[in-house]
């Protein structure tokens, strides 16, 4: 075995078994150049998780304006931390974004939709503070991972979300998704049930429901061997969008995995897929 392939092996290991904890992961694996983290802890809200990170290229001038991503990890609404995914941030960065990367309550703390209102608290800490870091708040992407993906797209479609922390969905030019999911009802494992459990309408849950004509673009990335969330999802939320009117790309990747697709947004692990050049062209796209 060489030496590249005994560290592919060896950071592959750690993923699998820090998942749905990066940090090993994240401290050990390359990182892209020419990008850095540029504020850690930025308060967005009164809850002590409710903090967020920036990532910038180096040497970005504070009247820049570059296009932002604001990125939401994913870990079924109870795991996760912004500090695990410095690799995510600076990869995004690398391309020319300003990157956001927050930290929002979890399950058993809260449950739908705190998660997603800690999410709509941190994009207008975004809109109103971007500009001093070099960011547009004009030209925002949302996007995300799993349950990360789930509270972007919510964010983007249900405009109620932002409108009731005083911040406009217009300034949403699209969304990508990673392995989000989009549409699952019953709540029938736990993951489900102990978020969305408890929800007064479980229609008022599904991003299916919320899909608009005058929509944002959406794109939705999907890997064929995922087995945490299955293909209706992205079938699902495509087929709905096109319906209305909607403008959705969906793209799967062949022997990609659930964390796979989001692991392809790292250095070593680049060759699971074209996810971060997918993200990023898109995310250019929408923002030009």
């Amino acid at each position: 075995m060489t030496r590249r392939s005994a560290l592919m092996a060896g950071l592959s290991t750690l993923a699998a078994a820090c998942t749905p904890s990066l940090a090993t992961f994240d401290a050990l694996t390359p990182k892209d150049s020419g990008a850095r983290r540029v504020l850690r802890d930025a308060v967005f809200g009164t809850e002590a998780r409710q903090r967020l990170d920036l990532y910038a290229p180096e040497g970005t001038a504070s009247n820049a304006r570059l296009p932002v991503i604001v990125f939401m990890y994913g870990g079924s609404w109870a795991s996760g931390d912004k500090d695990d995914y410095q690799f995510l941030g600076r990869a995004l960065a690398s391309r020319g974004f300003v990157v956001a990367i927050p930290n929002y309550r979890l399950v058993p703390q809260v449950m739908f939709p705190a998660f997603i209102d800690d999410c709509a608290l941190a994009v207008k800490w975004v809109t109103e503070n971007i500009g001093a870091h070099g960011g547009d708040a004009g030209r925002i992407v949302l996007s995300g991972h799993s349950a990360g993906a789930y509270n972007g797209v919510m964010l983007t479609l249900d405009e109620r979300y932002l409108l009731a922390v005083g911040a406009s969905p217009r300034i949403v030019r699209g969304f990508a998704g990673l392995a989000g999911p989009y549409d699952f009802l019953p709540f029938d494992v736990a993951a489900t049930r102990n978020a969305f459990g408890r929800a007064g309408d479980p229609q008022a849950t599904q991003p299916t429901h919320f899909v608009r004509a005058d929509g944002p673009p959406l794109l939705l990335l999907w890997g064929d061997r995922d087995t945490t969330v299955g293909r209706r999802s992205i079938t699902s939320m495509e087929r709905a969008a096109r319906a209305i009117g909607e403008t959705v790309e969906a793209r799967i990747y062949p022997r990609v995995d659930h964390v796979g697709i989001m692991l392809a947004l790292s250095v070593p692990f680049r060759g699971n897929g074209p996810v971060l050049q997918d993200v990023t062209d898109f995310a250019h796209r929408v923002t030009s």
